[in-house]
C-alpha cells in the first residue's frame, strides 16, 4: 500500500508540474482567450473588450451581441441571451461602431425583434477562438458557428428537427437597405449606421449567400413584416426560412462586405469562393498561428502563456484594413473624407493617444511590413483631409488630446520603414503642430503654446496641462523626424526648443506638474490628487512623469536621481485617495486605481503606464524589475475579469508584451527601449529581416524576478536599455535572474537610457 501511496504521489506531482510549465506553444492561437477582459460595465472596465472573430488587421470582425442595438458594450460576460451575431469594426465601446449589421438564427415562430429573437446560452457550451467561434443557442436548439477571412466571413448552422428553421439579416437602423435574391439563394443589403467619422455617403454594403434554396422569405421594415422583397427604410431586414429541416441539419451562409459597392463586395467574396467552412477555419488557424508565431515564449506556467499570446492576439487588429482590392487586384478604398473611391491604402480605427506609446513601437518591431501600410494609408489621410487623424474610426473623431500623430509618423521613419512618401508627411505633421483642426485634429490651444510654450489653464480649454506635454513630446518626434531627413537647422530648431516646454508647467515647491495661467501664475488651489481639470483622465501624478524624450530633464528639475527615485517611489505607497470634482462623479479610471492596491499607480490607463520603466533613467533598475513584475503578475490574467481597466486599441496588452520580453519604449520615437526583466525563461523574435533574436533566462520563476547579469552576443552588457537596431541584427541575450537585487548593476550615467538633454545629471 505504502509503495502505491508513493508512486501515485510522484505521478501526481509530474502531472502538477507538467500542467504548470509549458515548454513550448505547438499552435500558438489556440493559447488565446478572446473572452479576456469581456466582464466589463462602463463604471468598471476589466478591458472592456469583445470576443473578436478575424484574421490579423482585417477589414471585418464578428462577435456574438448580447447587448442592445447601437449599446458600444456588444458583448457582456455576464449576460445571458445571444440576439446576433454581428460584423464590427468597434475599436472601444466608447467609440462604438460603423457599417454594423447582424444574422441570427431562429426556429419556429418568426422572431426579427432583437429582444424576441434572443436565445439563451451559455459559456459551457461556447468556444471562441480568434479563428472560430462556436455557440449553442439554447431556446431554438440552434448551434451556429463563424469563421472569418479578411473581408468575409462563412457561417454554419445546425438546425433541429422543425416546421421551420429561418435566418435573420438585420440591417439595423438609420438607414438600411436589404434584398432578397431567392433564385441564386442571395440576400444583399446596406447599412449606413456610424458613430461619426463618415462621408455623407457612407455605406457597408453586403451579400449573404446560402448553399440551400429558401422555401419562404419575408422582408421588415422597422417593426412591419411584409412578403416584399426589398425594402429601403429607417430599419430594413429580411427574414430566410427552410420548411421541415432535419435534426443536425446544416446550412451555410457565405458573407462578405464592401465600403465601395455590392460588385466590391461580390470580387471580396471571394476571398472564401468555393472553400469550404473547416477550410476557411484551417486557413485562418494557419494566419493566426503566423502572425502569433513571430514571437514565441515557454518556460512559463500556462496561465502566463494563455495571458502573454491573449493579449498579443488584441494588439494585432486595429487599426483595421480599410482598403480593398478589385477585380484586377489593385489596392482601392472609400475614403471617409470626400465619400469618393480613391486609390491605395487605408485603415481605420485607432487613437494615437492609446497607441504611441507601445502598440507601434511593437508593430515596428515585428510587423514592419503592415507599418509600411499604414503609413501609406496615413499620406491618404492627409491627402483626402487636410489633416492626419489623432483618433479614427473610421475617419476623424474628436476625442482624447495631443497631436501623436507625430509620434507614429516619425517612429516608424526613424526605425527603418521606407517605400512611401515621408515628405509629404513630414509636411503634415508640420501643418498639425501650427494649426488647430476640425474634429480633434492638430492642436486645440496652438496659438498659445506657440507663444507662451505651454496651452493656460484659464483660458477655457480643458486639460491644457496634458496638452502642453504632449505638445513637448510631439516637438521632439518632429524635430527628430526633420534631423533624419536633413532638414535645416533653421526649420527645425524651434521643434528642439518647444520638446523643452514641459519645464514650464514643473513647480518646484511640489516637485510635480502644475495648470499654469496667461499671466505666468500656476493655477491656484492646486491638488495633485485632482483628476482631469489640467489633466486628461488622471491627475498630477500621473501625468508628470510625460517627459518622454527627457527624462534626464526631468530629474534635474526634481533635484536630482535620489529625489528622483523618490517620487517614483512615493506613487507606490501612497493611498489611492483622489478628487474626482471635475468629473462631478467617480469616472471607471478612478475606480480601477482604487481597487488595484498599487496606491497611485494607475495602470489601468495610458498615462501612467511607462512609469515603472523610469527607475532605469534614476540608476535604481532593480526597482523597475521589481513593479514590472509586479504589475504583470498582479494586473493581467487570460480570464474575462483579464485586464485592470480599458485595453484600448492594443496597447494595455502591448505593455504586458514588452514588459514580458523584458523592455520597453518609454521614448518611442528613439532607437531604444528601456530594460526590465523578462518574464519567461525562454522567448524568441523572428524579426521580417530573417534574423532571431533568442533571450534567455533560465531559472527565472516568481522567485526570481532581479538581474544579476546580462551577456549580449558573448559579451557581458550593463546598460539599461536596448538599441533597436542591435535587436534587429538578432543574436542571444542571456539573462541570470536572482531573488534579490543586483544594486551595483546600471547605475551610472552611462547606462542610462536616451533623454534629449544628453542625461547630464547630478
Amino acid at each position: 500500500m505504502r509503495k502505491i501511496a508513493v508512486t501515485v504521489l510522484i505521478l501526481f506531482s509530474f502531472l502538477k508540474l507538467t500542467a504548470q510549465q509549458v515548454s513550448e506553444a505547438v499552435s500558438y492561437v489556440d493559447y488565446v482567450n478572446p473572452l479576456m477582459g469581456t466582464d466589463s460595465k462602463p463604471d468598471l472596465s476589466n478591458g472592456n473588450t469583445y470576443p473578436a472573430i478575424a484574421l490579423p488587421w482585417g477589414m471585418n470582425l464578428w462577435t456574438p451581441q448580447t447587448g442592445k442595438m447601437g449599446d458600444g458594450w456588444a458583448y457582456q460576460y455576464t449576460a445571458n441571451k445571444i440576439n446576433g451575431f454581428k460584423q464590427t469594426h468597434q475599436p472601444s465601446p466608447w467609440m462604438n461602431d460603423y457599417g454594423e449589421f447582424a444574422i441570427m438564427p431562429v426556429t419556429g415562430k418568426i422572431r426579427f425583434k432583437e429582444n424576441e429573437r434572443a436565445s439563451w446560452f451559455s459559456h459551457k457550451a461556447e468556444i471562441a477562438k480568434p479563428y472560430y467561434y462556436k455557440v449553442y443557442l439554447a431556446d431554438d436548439d440552434i448551434t451556429t458557428e463563424v469563421t472569418p477571412t479578411e473581408r468575409a466571413a462563412s457561417f454554419r448552422f445546425t438546425f433541429p428537427k422543425a416546421d421551420s428553421s429561418s435566418v435573420i439579416i438585420d440591417a439595423l437602423d438609420r438607414g438600411s437597405y436589404i434584398k432578397i435574391i431567392p433564385a441564386e439563394n442571395k440576400i444583399i443589403g446596406y447599412t449606413t449606421r456610424n458613430s461619426g467619422g463618415v462621408a455623407k455617403n457612407f455605406k457597408n454594403y453586403f451579400i449573404i449567400i446560402f448553399d440551400k434554396a429558401f422555401n419562404y422569405t419575408y422582408t421588415f421594415s422597422d417593426s412591419i413584416i411584409t412578403k416584399a422583397t426589398e425594402q429601403k427604410c429607417n430599419h430594413a431586414g429580411a427574414i430566410i426560412g427552410f420548411a421541415n429541416t432535419g435534426k443536425g441539419e446544416v446550412v451555410q451562409a457565405r458573407i462578405a462586405s464592401s465600403y465601395i459597392s455590392f460588385e466590391q463586395a461580390a470580387i471580396n467574396l471571394q476571398e472564401i469562393g468555393n472553400k469550404s467552412f473547416d477550410v476557411v477555419k484551417s486557413n485562418a488557424k494557419d494566419e493566426w498561428n503566423k502572425i502569433l508565431g513571430k514571437v514565441k515564449v515557454s518556460g512559463g506556467s500556462i496561465d502566463q502563456l494563455h495571458t502573454f499570446y491573449s493579449c498579443l492576439y488584441r494588439m494585432v487588429f486595429f487599426p483595421l484594413k480599410f482598403y480593398e482590392k478589385n477585380a484586377e487586384g489593385k489596392i482601392i478604398h472609400y475614403s471617409p473624407y470626400t465619400g469618393e473611391i480613391k486609390d491605395g491604402y487605408m485603415f481605420g480605427g485607432t487613437g494615437f493617444w492609446d497607441t504611441f506609446r507601445a502598440l507601434y513601437p511593437f508593430l515596428n518591431l515585428v510587423y514592419p511590413s503592415i507599418v509600411k501600410e499604414m503609413q501609406q494609408g496615413l499620406v491618404n489621410d492627409y491627402k483626402e483631409g487636410g489633416w492626419l487623424p489623432e483618433w479614427s474610426a473610421p475617419g476623424y473623431r474628436d476625442v482624447m488630446v495631443g497631436n501623436n500623430s507625430a509620434s507614429i509618423v516619425a517612429e516608424a521613419y526613424l526605425k527603418g520603414a521606407r517605400g512611401y512618401d515621408i515628405n509629404t508627411l513630414y509636411e503634415a505633421l508640420k501643418h498639425g503642430a501650427n494649426n488647430e483642426g476640425p474634429q480633434g485634429t492638430g492642436r486645440t490651444g496652438v496659438r498659445y503654446y506657440n507663444d507662451l510654450g505651454y496651452v493656460p489653464y484659464d483660458v477655457g480649454i480643458n486639460e491644457n496641462a496634458a496638452r502642453t506635454l504632449e505638445y513637448a513630446y510631439d516637438d521632439y518626434c518632429i524635430y527628430q523626424l526633420g534631423k533624419a531627413l536633413d532638414k535645416p537647422e533653421s526649420e527645425i530648431d524651434i521643434y528642439r526648443q518647444h520638446a523643452m516646454n514641459y519645464k514650464k508647467l514643473f513647480d518646484p515647491s511640489h516637485l510635480l506638474m502644475r495648470g499654469k495661467n496667461k499671466d505666468g501664475s500656476f493655477e491656484t488651489p492646486f491638488n495633485p490628487f485632482k483628476w482631469g481639470d489640467a489633466f486628461t483622465e488622471g491627475n498630477s501624478w500621473h501625468y508628470s512623469w510625460s517627459v518622454f524624450q527627457d527624462v534626464a530633464g526631468l530629474i534635474q528639475l526634481m533635484g536630482g536621481r535620489k529625489k528622483f527615485v523618490q517620487m517614483l517611489d512615493s506613487v507606490f505607497v501612497m493611498p489611492p485617495v483622489f478628487d474626482d470634482s471635475y468629473y462631478g462623479g467617480v469616472i471607471h479610471e478612478i475606480r480601477e486605481m482604487q481597487i488595484a492596491g498599487m496606491g497611485q499607480y494607475a495602470h489601468g490607463n495610458q498615462p501612467i503606464q511607462h512609469m515603472i520603466y523610469l527607475y532605469d533613467y534614476g540608476g535604481e533598475p532593480w526597482k523597475t524589475q521589481y513593479w514590472s513584475r509586479e504589475t504583470l503578475n498582479k494586473l493581467y490574467k487570460a480570464t474575462p475579469d483579464g485586464y485592470c481597466g480599458d485595453e484600448d486599441n492594443g496597447q494595455t496588452s502591448a505593455w504586458y508584451v514588452f514588459s514580458a520580453l523584458g523592455f520597453y519604449p518609454v521614448t518611442p520615437a528613439s532607437a531604444e527601449y528601456a530594460s526590465g526583466a523578462p518574464l519567461f525563461p525562454h522567448a524568441e523574435i523572428n524579426f521580417e529581416n530573417g534574423k532571431k533574436l533568442t533571450i534567455n533566462a533560465p531559472g527565472n520563476n516568481e522567485n526570481t524576478r532581479y538581474i544579476k547579469s546580462v551577456n549580449f552576443n558573448g559579451k557581458p552588457y550593463t546598460k539599461n536599455y536596448y538599441n533597436h537596431f542591435e535587436l534587429q541584427k538578432g543574436g542571444t541575450i542571456n539573462i541570470k535572474m536572482t531573488s534579490l537585487p543586483n544594486k551595483q548593476r546600471g547605475t551610472t550615467e552611462k547606462d542610462f537610457p536616451f533623454s534629449l538633454s544628453n542625461n547630464q545629471t547630478n
